[in-house]
C-alpha cells in the first residue's frame, strides 16, 4: 500500500486530511466470490416478483401461485423453491427447517416470523434488508413489503428468523 504524502500549503505546514466525522460506514454483507446471487438473495428476488399478487390461503406451491395467489408460508415455500430448498407449506414446521438466526445477523432471504405466543408462529416473511419483508399479509390483501423493524404490530409479535439451507448436488 502506498502512503501518500500530505500537501504543504501556503503556510508552510503539511495539509491535514480528515475523514469524515460521524458514525462509520456500515459494512455491506459479504459478496459470492463467483458473482452469482446467494441463495437467499434467489429467494428474496422470487418472492418480490409476487409483489402485487393476491393473498390465497393455502395457495402458493414450488411452481408459483395457486388459486390465483399465496398465503405466507406458500409464498416462503415458492421462494425458497428457486433457491434449492425444500420446505413445507405450514408456518409452524417452517420455523424449525432451517439454522436459526438472531435478529442482529438477518441476511436476505431468512424467514422471519411472528405470532402464536408460546405456540407455532402464525405468520412468516422473507427478509429482504433494512428491516424489510416481502409476505401475504392475509385475506382480502396482496403480497407486499412491510418494515417490520419499524412496526410496533410486527415487532411486538416477532418469534425469531430461519435460514433454510438449499439441498445440494450431494444431496
Amino acid at each position: 500500500m502506498r502512503v501518500r504524502q500530505p500537501a504543504v500549503v501556503s503556510s508552510g505546514r503539511p495539509e491535514v486530511s480528515r475523514a469524515p466525522s460521524g458514525p462509520s460506514r456500515a459494512r455491506s454483507a459479504p459478496t459470492r466470490r463467483s458473482g452469482l446471487p446467494s441463495p437467499g438473495q434467489t429467494a428474496v428476488a422470487a418472492a418480490l416478483r409476487q409483489v402485487g399478487r393476491p393473498y390465497v390461503w393455502g395457495g402458493g406451491s414450488s411452481a408459483g401461485p395457486t388459486g390465483g395467489g399465496f398465503d405466507c408460508s406458500g409464498l416462503a415455500l415458492h421462494a425458497w423453491s428457486r433457491a434449492g430448498a425444500a420446505l413445507t407449506h405450514y408456518t409452524g414446521s417452517q420455523f424449525r427447517q432451517g439454522r436459526r438466526v438472531p435478529f442482529s445477523q438477518l441476511r436476505p432471504g431468512d424467514l422471519v416470523f411472528f405470532g402464536g405466543g408460546t405456540g407455532d408462529p402464525t405468520h412468516v416473511g422473507v427478509y429482504v434488508k433494512n428491516g424489510v419483508m416481502v409476505h401475504a399479509p392475509k385475506t382480502g390483501d396482496i403480497v407486499r413489503t412491510t418494515d417490520f423493524a419499524a412496526s410496533t404490530y410486527y415487532r411486538s409479535r416477532y418469534r425469531g428468523a430461519v435460514r433454510p439451507t438449499p439441498r445440494t448436488a450431494a444431496s
